[in-house]
């Protein structure tokens, strides 16, 4: 697999309208809410993108946060629609511009496949008080021999297989840097698709494997998708939460 960064400069005007909301997104959060106790807590959300967690953390769940980025656009979509008293910056997950031991949680939700983990979980451990949990949510490995992408974009599954780490090894990295309690949790979802909204995501390229598929391998793949996809078919997801406590 190619070893470059994902270009989010050129998904952060369309990200949003491309990952809507759905039920399954809030039965997730609810999730992570729940595992790592973070209602009313001071939280980290490290990897923000558009703020879409961030904002929903600090106005349901009565959450102080602070959100993180490595991308200034996304940053800038995340500062637009985070709540008065929410604040956004430009940072790397591997060197948190913060101080040792500010934050009672932080959460790092489908942003490990883009890190150096190791350096970014020992930074999050650094920021976390006493007492404090860090939670990772992630796609399980399960989750890329069933979805549908596969089927028209071989190189998705094969690529994300490799940028995602699996359960054990998200456990061993966790312990590595630090953490003395890991509780992973699995969750598995099934939804719904229908055909003009998967065809908007994939013109759109809506995730950032996208960057690793070859141009002639998207274009059959599109095209190929535009003639098959029946106007609704399942779709399967499974999800990895690790809650790794202080």
């Amino acid at each position: 697999m190619p070893s470059r960064r994902s270009d989010f400069s050129r998904l952060a005007p369309v990200y949003d309208g491309l990952r809507q909301a759905t039920a399954e997104w809030w039965e997730v959060f609810d999730l992570i809410v729940r595992a790592g106790e973070l209602r009313g807590q001071r939280v980290l959300d490290i990897g923000c993108g558009t703020g879409r967690v961030a904002a929903a953390l600090a106005e349901r769940e009565l959450c102080k946060v602070w959100a993180v980025d490595r991308e200034p656009a996304m940053v800038e979509r995340a500062r637009a629609q985070l709540p008065r008293g929410a604040q956004a910056r430009v940072a790397e997950a591997e060197a948190l511009p913060f101080k040792d031991a500010w934050f009672d949680r932080a959460l790092m939700r489908l942003v490990v496949q883009h890190l150096e983990r190791e350096p970014a979980f020992a930074e999050a451990r650094r920021v976390l008080a006493p007492g404090g949990r860090l939670v990772v949510a992630t796609f399980d490995h399960d989750h890329f021999a069933a979805h549908w992408l596969g089927e028209y974009f071989p190189t998705i599954p094969v690529a994300d297989r490799a940028r995602f780490p699996t359960a054990p090894q998200l456990e061993h990295e966790l312990g590595v840097a630090g953490f003395p309690t890991i509780e992973l949790v699995r969750i598995e979802q099934q939804g719904e698709r229908e055909r003009g909204q998967a065809l908007e995501q994939l013109r759109g390229r809506h995730i950032s494997t996208f960057d690793f598929v070859p141009e002639e391998e998207y274009a059959a793949g599109l095209a190929r998708a535009e003639r098959e996809l029946p106007d609704r078919f399942p779709v399967r997801m499974h999800w990895l939460v690790a809650v790794a406590g202080l």
